[in-house]
């Protein structure tokens, strides 16, 4: 048994549902997160910017001893897959686990993908999926205002506002016929029941966060690296640990605050 912890970034709070998900299929993980808050978002810098980024993030987690890293960031796992760019240690991003289950569950091989704009423009699950299975088609669009929406907490299916947004990027697959659909963004699960309820029953959506636990898991098992610990969770940010710890509420439903320490980058 390996006690030494699962290092998760993301820049802010959309990793933490990967946490989550974690914490229920591995309770004896411990665990270590990043949030890149004093950079966020992502999704809107250039690639080269991203790679300066999760490289000093890398190096962070490597000080930290963990076992194992997961990029729990939808544009960051984008980026490091287009360039090749892993740590030296087991590694998963969001963008494989979410096209294998998408390819799953899709009976007619079309399927949508919601992302940042820099995930999008990366075209990385499109690529995935295309390599896998050729027949398929994927149908992708850039959902910029959805980040910040979570982050002000207002991701209710009743939310007026929240309807409109949902309205506004999903009208984009109503003559696409997509069976599936990939949330490309760690932040998208809490957006669940509004893009379910736009989209309807029919439309199979592919939880990033949950598939990234899984498959973490599967491969901390296939490597014998699964840890027997206290399931200890410590969390480090890049600016407001206050700001940062009354959000993670919405994604963990508890306070964190004695957990969580402030960590400076570059």
């Amino acid at each position: 048994m390996d006690k030494r912890p699962i290092g998760i970034f993301d820049s802010g709070l959309g990793g933490l549902t990967v946490v989550k998900e974690l914490r229920r299929i591995m309770p004896n993980e411990n665990i270590v997160y990043f949030g890149d808050t004093g950079r966020v978002p992502y999704g809107s810098k250039s690639s080269e910017t991203i790679l300066k980024y999760t490289e000093q993030i890398f190096a962070f987690l490597s000080e930290k001893n963990v076992k194992a890293v997961v990029a729990a960031c939808g544009t960051a796992s984008s980026v490091l897959m287009k360039n090749n760019k892993t740590p030296d240690c087991v590694f998963t991003g969001v963008v494989v686990p979410s096209c294998l289950e998408a390819l799953e569950q899709s009976k007619n091989k079309r399927i949508g993908v919601i992302g940042t704009s820099a995930t999008v423009k990366s075209d990385s699950y499109a690529s995935f999926i295309s390599k896998i299975d050729a027949d398929a088609k994927v149908f992708s669009h850039a959902c910029p205002l959805f980040v910040p929406l979570v982050e002000n907490g207002m991701f209710s299916e009743d939310n007026e506002i929240t309807k409109m947004v949902v309205k506004l990027y999903l009208e984009y697959f109503e003559d696409k016929d997509i069976d599936t659909i990939i949330l490309g963004c760690t932040h998208y699960p809490l957006l669940k029941d509004a893009i379910r309820a736009y989209l309807g029953d029919g439309v199979k959506i592919i939880d990033s966060g949950e598939q990234t636990a899984r498959m973490i898991k599967g491969m901390l098992e296939d490597e014998d690296l699964t840890g027997d610990g206290n399931g200890n969770c410590e969390f480090y940010v890049s600016d407001s640990v206050e700001n940062f710890c009354d959000n993670a509420k919405l994604f963990l439903g508890r306070e964190i605050s004695e957990e969580t320490h402030k960590k400076v980058l570059g």
